[in-house]
């Protein structure tokens, strides 16, 4: 998609289409995303809010609607599977399609991008771009190429000509890390890479690189799209297979007691999410992320899958704690499920003492009345405060 989460945004606000957006990027917070006119000034995803700030002070900045990108992404990746089942999600709005067995009944691969192009427009109101290739990494290439809002066909007999003058960072799943070594090593373009013996290549560089390195700068890494794993390149993975959510605090927090509480915070609200999908999961992580900017990451795989928001909390709290930051300053924590499964495929064991209506009762019985008296109706007690107003610190969220 063409700057997914600002086009999502921004389709019901025509006052905004040519004016510089920033999606995200409150006090404290990072940019979730910015439209190509927030771009053009130099603001980029990931980036500070204080930054972008100060590079396009005239930009629009829109709150995140992680529901409202949810529903849109699932939307879109059901039409990729309208054309094929062999759909491998790389993040909420990019996808992998093998459309090999679709050809014959949709037309050639050009005419499917198109297509798809023109229905994603036509349900969704956002654009996106395509890139048709013979390989997963020089397709990738050519959806870059194709941005914003068209479609690049890469042949094979053109991969030498579209390719080999290009940086080696262009080639997908080379970092920035990577990069720099290579350029360190006199590799600046992808035919110094292509043109040097794979024997030599793995000597500089290591078996294994070497010779993905050596396939990529000639379009013939012939790995296949698997559907709803993991990208080949260990980019992301299938966005149905977990669900989290994150926080940037106002003021950097290093009180157990105030991080435990946006921790349980978080956990309620992707837990929610989970029983509204009808799945559980099993792997609990959590991130925190320093005054510094150094950011962590910690998972637990428990017992059974759950959607049981105490269960989920308990093992989030664990993680925590296991971290021993004991009065080290925070300035964001987040929460993750994964692995995520039907719900109605687990079976839970009765644990001893456990009575007939426990927590998985009480967190339905929230979710009703959250339904109809909206979702601050009920909430745990420690979210509140002594005049019974919602706790909570933090602003804005990512």
């Amino acid at each position: 998609m063409d700057a997914f989460y600002a086009s999502v945004a921004t389709r019901d606000r025509p006052d905004l289409q040519q004016v510089p957006v920033i999606v995200g990027g409150g006090y404290r917070g990072v940019v979730l995303a910015a439209n190509y006119p927030a771009r053009a000034f130099g603001v980029r995803s990931g980036m500070p809010g204080t930054r972008a700030r100060r590079l396009c002070p005239q930009a629009v900045r829109l709150p995140a609607d992680h529901e409202l990108f949810g529903a849109v992404s699932a939307a879109v990746m059901e039409a990729f599977r309208r054309v094929t089942p062999r759909v491998e999600a790389v993040s909420l709005d990019e996808a992998f399609l093998d459309v090999r067995g679709a050809t014959r009944r949709l037309g050639g691969p050009r005419e499917i991008a198109e297509e798809l192009r023109a229905r994603i427009h036509d349900e969704q109101r956002i654009t996106c771009s395509v890139g048709v290739a013979a390989s997963i990494s020089v397709a990738k290439l050519a959806s870059r190429l194709a941005k914003p809002d068209g479609v690049v066909v890469v042949g094979p007999e053109e991969i030498v000509e579209v390719l080999h003058p290009r940086d080696v960072g262009d080639l997908y799943g080379v970092g920035e890390k990577t990069r720099t070594v290579l350029h360190g090593l006199g590799f600046l373009t992808v035919g110094d890479l292509a043109r040097t013996p794979v024997q030599e290549l793995q000597h500089k560089v290591g078996r294994a690189l070497g010779r993905q390195l050596h396939d990529l700068a000639w379009g013939t890494d012939r790995r296949e799209v698997t559907p709803g794993r993991v990208s080949v390149f260990g980019h992301g993975g299938d966005p149905d297979r977990s669900m989290g959510a994150q926080r940037t605090f106002g003021r950097d927090q290093h009180e157990r007691e105030v991080v435990l509480r946006e921790l349980l915070t978080l956990t309620a609200g992707v837990a929610r999410r989970m029983r509204a999908k009808g799945v559980a999961g099993r792997t609990v992580a959590i991130t925190v992320r320093f005054a510094d900017f150094r950011t962590i990451s910690r998972s637990h795989t428990i017992a059974e899958a759950s959607d049981v928001t105490q269960e989920l909390y308990q093992a989030a709290v664990a993680l925590y704690d296991a971290l021993g930051l004991q009065r080290t300053p925070l300035r964001l924590v987040g929460v993750r499920v994964e692995g995520l499964v039907p719900r109605e495929s687990v079976h839970r064991q009765g644990l001893l003492g456990e009575r007939e209506h426990g927590w998985s009762d009480a967190d339905r019985a929230v979710d009703r009345a959250a339904q109809r008296f909206g979702r601050s109706a009920v909430r745990p007690a420690s979210l509140l405060d002594p005049s019974g107003r919602q706790s909570g610190s933090a602003r804005g969220s990512a």
